[in-house]
């Protein structure tokens, strides 16, 4: 190789300064809209539980959340096809805000309705901000995708951090509605991503619009093998942790271990889940796409084994850190793969798809897990994992088959 070569090589490999920017941006954002969610799974159940008036009622609050997110994925990706990212951000960053002060407002007069809406708007805040992922990668060179996705993820990790020093300072501000101030504290957190937000540079809504026209039907960038297999595994890592984390506690605290433990094992596992966002992107780029979703889809068996072999704490903390691991190489592996199943004309109508199916099946896995766990108990819901791991492993396997003998199906 020729050092005229090697020097380009090593310019390709480096991202432009407007792309980093706008990664380091979008990763920011991710931190202040991951915020939300977090609080509003950790205290959803609990304010809902103060409000309902049956006890089983308590989690619809978490639930309208998930409901929100799912359904309002479609929704997004229309705003932001008609107006650009940029805009669409804004309308989002709106709802957020909307989302914090509604809750509130419910919790403070005692309105269950009004607190549901509440976090059904924070769904839908949530759809905007999951779509910060795929604005990274299409703002970057085909080289730079994968890692502008991972430094995105990152933000996932501060955002976690941040919801709960908001929840330990505020809960208690207001003795007379325990949690309304910490809803206030999520409208404020939204409120700051709005300068980000119009400190982007992305696509004028004029070029966003021109970009919305064209392409292949749906239905048949969706019937292509890689979309389907990457879709599948972005599904099932995100489906299947949920399904995992959302029992962990329950079980942990029915085995007679304490709250404090249980919570301290969920900080674990968002730390295993965001943390290896700083490498993820750079192990893609060396062993690629598929090799990273089958390592991580693997790990989330591998969890279950784990989990399976013991009852102790130790047991618990290493079947969510394993998990958390697992979601983050699968999730961010499979995101990766749906870049290379659209071309530019059509992102906006496949990343809706996507993201429409994956938060789908959260709003589902969160309500099954809840069932699996109270009919059959804690091993009873590890062994329900087993099966989708490994349709999922031998989806992946053939689909790197079929791509080393030359079939890839990626758009021209």
């Amino acid at each position: 190789m020729s050092p005229q070569d090697s020097a380009a090589d090593t310019l390709a490999a480096s991202p432009a300064p407007a792309t980093r920017r706008n990664a380091v941006t979008l990763s920011c954002l991710q931190a202040l809209g991951g915020a939300s969610p977090a609080i509003v799974i950790a205290l959803g159940g609990l304010a809902g539980q103060q409000l309902a008036s049956r006890p089983e009622l308590a989690t619809v609050p978490v639930t309208a959340y998930s409901l929100g997110l799912a359904f309002g994925t479609i929704p997004a990706a229309l705003v932001m096809r008609r107006l650009g990212r940029r805009y669409g951000y804004v309308i989002g960053v709106l709802l957020g805000m909307a989302a914090g002060l509604i809750a509130a407002g419910g919790i403070y007069l005692q309105a269950f309705s009004l607190l549901c809406l509440g976090t059904l708007c924070a769904g839908l805040y949530s759809a905007y901000v999951q779509s910060y992922r795929f604005a990274a990668a299409d703002a970057a060179a085909p080289q730079f995708r994968t890692r502008a996705i991972a430094w995105v993820m990152v933000g996932g990790l501060f955002g976690a951090i941040i919801a709960a020093q908001t929840i330990i300072y505020t809960r208690g501000i207001w003795p007379a509605a325990p949690f309304a101030a910490s809803f206030v504290a999520q409208a404020c957190i939204a409120l700051v991503a709005l300068p980000l937000v119009l400190s982007l540079r992305i696509a004028p809504p004029a070029a966003a619009a021109r970009q919305a026209h064209g392409g292949r039907p749906l239905a048949q960038i969706a019937r292509t093998p890689r979309f389907m297999v990457a879709v599948l595994a972005g599904v099932i890592s995100y489906g299947l942790m949920n399904f995992l984390m959302t029992a962990t506690p329950l079980a942990m605290v029915g085995c007679g271990h304490t709250v404090s433990d249980a919570t301290l094992g969920i900080q674990w596992h968002i730390l295993a889940m965001y943390g290896p966002s700083f490498f993820t992107g750079r192990l893609i780029d060396r062993y690629g796409k598929i090799a990273i979703t089958t390592t991580g889809v693997a790990l989330i068996g591998v969890a279950c084994s784990v989990a399976l072999s013991g009852l102790s704490v130790a047991h618990f903390w290493g079947t969510l850190i394993v998990l958390g691991l697992g979601w983050n190489f699968g999730f961010i592996g499979a995101t990766s793969m749906v870049t290379d199943c659209y071309r530019p004309e059509e992102k906006s109508r496949v990343q809706a798809l996507n993201d429409f199916l994956v938060f789908g099946s959260v709003a589902v896995a969160s309500f099954s897990s809840g069932q699996v766990m109270a009919r059959g108990g804690w091993h009873a819901v590890n062994f329900a994992v087993y099966p989708f791991v490994a349709v999922v492993l031998l989806a992946l396997a053939w689909l790197w088959l079929r791509e080393r003998r030359g079939g890839t199906g990626l758009p021209a």
